[in-house]
């Protein structure tokens, strides 16, 4: 995606503009350049169009700026800093953690999705007063491609909100000083009515892939509008937000999915490095991070671990998460034909295990990583070069490698290149399958999905070609296999988190111990592995509250009674 710049006078004429007692809303006093100058130049209003990709969100790693994400809230990982945005999420403490001062996924998105809404709604009230562009044959300003793009990153702004927090107020026109704007609360229903109405209107302006050229690339398309869509009415389709399990819901959300099921995007030949590409037949929408210093960035301070050249490594993956990857044959390992060996615990698992997770004595960028103890001749405790507890490398002795590919180190000046994916391919295909068997049960379409996915992972595809599923699942089995596969495809690319919430299965995933491996280093060079449950710093509570945010108590405060409060968290 183009790296949009923040056009600081306009973003503060915008908010001075759009001031009410909100936060999402207030505003700035003073600027240099009246609104009407914006609007009466094609140049400074496109600019001012493109500022509104500055109000999405952007990287996995987002608490504290670059100490923690989703994936350490959820049961994918821990994180080996005891920073409290991340364990104030574990332990369900989130009205401490969502008035916190720094960007994080409670009162962080809140306020910035509200930001963004009053940018693309002072747009959408101004665009008609944009002139043609003076003079160019590609114009300046295109009111068509703009008008479509500020209803899409409406719609997904709102997405955002609705999926963290359920129903919130629609913000739908410019305000003005005078008006009164404490809204309250639309139900989820309803603005999820409002999104996909958004999302039509986008569907007619915007253009197609092959209309925008590399310089446009990232920008939301006909395919990305239509991704979005289908994203949008599989959770409102879901069980949180579909208590009555209306079959009519998940067969929308299903052929939604569908219509990007048409020959448009691929699923690219392999799922190594997925993050790492600067483009990908799979990718409908994402936004390029681009090369970026390896020092000081969250790649070295969050992802690396310490003893290869990283500062803390502190996205540090389950146990419960690493026993999920099957075998190459693709058998789980609880199963006792599968040939798992729990002293050899790393060997013959299906290929996205050594895609995304780093472990003890792995080859790792010429040398192996040392992630274990021993005992020296004289009782002392000595640990390996990537784990000492004393300090904050890895909690469970895993590391992430879908957010620190090998390529990646901090000697030379390395750079590092880590999108953030907003839809692929991928996605789209598991959305179909999940709501398809909702729908009307696991029929061939269902089954060639997962396939087609871990036939890509490089399982086995067995005497039956089935790739390690059963043969005629039941509806409860074939749903269990597509969570199962979802977990494993998207791992830390920011769905588990929210999938756990639109599923209501915290109680099943969350309030269970969090594991972590013990690895001891024996005198002949071998190792012991024993499975362990993690001290309890690194265990996690939940709620059946936590199956939605709470609306942060401050916009609770300033509204005068209007705002109401997501049960559990009075």
């Amino acid at each position: 995606m183009k790296n949009y710049k923040i056009f600081t006078a306009i973003v503060l004429l915008t908010l001075c503009s759009l001031s009410c007692k909100k936060d999402y809303l207030e505003r700035t006093p003073g600027v240099a350049i009246s609104e009407d100058e914006i609007f009466a130049d094609p140049a400074l209003a496109a600019r001012f169009a493109d500022n509104a990709y500055n109000y999405l969100i952007t990287k996995y790693v987002r608490f504290n700026d670059h100490r923690g994400s989703t994936s350490q809230a959820s049961d994918e990982a821990v994180s080996g800093n005891s920073e409290g945005s991340v364990t104030s999420l574990n332990r369900g403490l989130y009205h401490d953690h969502s008035n916190g001062p720094s960007l994080n996924d409670i009162y962080g998105v809140w306020k910035l999705m509200y930001a963004g809404i009053a940018v693309q709604n002072k747009m959408l009230a101004r665009i008609g007063d944009v002139p043609p562009s003076p003079n160019a044959s590609v114009p300046i300003f295109d009111p068509k491609r703009v008008e479509g793009e500020m209803h899409f990153l409406r719609a997904l702004s709102y997405f955002e909100l609705t999926k963290r927090f359920g129903g919130v107020p629609i913000v739908d026109k410019v305000y003005s000083v005078n008006d009164d704007i404490n809204l309250p609360r639309s139900t989820f229903a309803e603005v999820t009515d409002f999104i996909l109405k958004d999302l039509e209107v986008a569907l007619t302006k915007l253009g197609t892939d092959a209309d925008y050229g590399p310089s446009n690339y990232g920008r939301p398309t006909i395919g990305a509008a239509q991704a979005l869509k289908a994203r949008v009415l599989l959770y409102a389709a879901s069980p949180l937000n579909n208590p009555s399990n209306d079959k009519s819901k998940w067969q929308l959300a299903a052929d939604a999915a569908k219509v990007l099921m048409d020959g448009r995007y691929e699923l690219q030949p392999s799922y190594t490095d997925l993050l790492n590409l600067p483009s990908s037949p799979e990718y409908i929408m994402i936004r390029i991070k681009g090369n970026t210093p390896l020092s000081g960035e969250m790649m070295q301070d969050f992802s690396m671990s310490p003893g290869s050249g990283g500062a803390q490594g502190q996205m540090n993956p389950t146990q419960n998460h690493v026993d999920m990857y099957e075998m190459a044959n693709g058998k789980p390992i609880s199963d006792p034909t599968s040939g798992y060996n729990p002293q050899k615990p790393y060997e013959g698992r299906e290929p996205r295990f050594y895609d995304n997770i780093i472990y003890n004595d792995r080859p790792w960028q010429g040398g192996k990583i040392e992630m274990w103890s021993t005992l020296t001749a004289d009782g002392k405790t000595v640990y390996g070069k990537d784990y000492n507890p004393t300090i904050t490398y890895t909690a469970t002795r895993y590391y992430c490698k879908k957010y620190w590919p090998e390529v990646y180190r901090t000697v030379g000046g390395s750079t590092t290149l880590l999108n953030y994916i907003y839809f692929r391919y991928g996605e789209v295909i598991l959305n179909y399958a999940e709501a398809q068997n909702e729908a009307v049960g696991p029929d061939q379409s269902v089954y060639d999905q997962l396939i087609a996915i871990r036939k890509r992972a490089g399982i086995l595809p067995g005497s039956n070609n089935l790739y390690g599923l059963k043969a005629n699942m039941t509806q409860d089995e074939m749903r269990t296999a597509i969570r199962h596969e979802r977990a494993i495809e998207l791992a830390f690319e920011d769905h588990r988190w929210y999938d756990i919430m639109r599923w209501k299965i915290g109680a099943q995933t969350i309030a269970v111990p969090m594991k972590g491996m013990d690895v001891f280093k024996n005198a002949n060079g071998s190792f012991t592995y024993t499975p362990i449950v993690l001290s309890s710093t690194f265990q996690k509570t939940w709620t059946e509250a936590q199956n939605l945010y709470p609306i942060p108590r401050a916009e609770i405060y300033k509204s005068k009674g209007v705002l109401t409060q997501n049960p559990g968290w009075e």
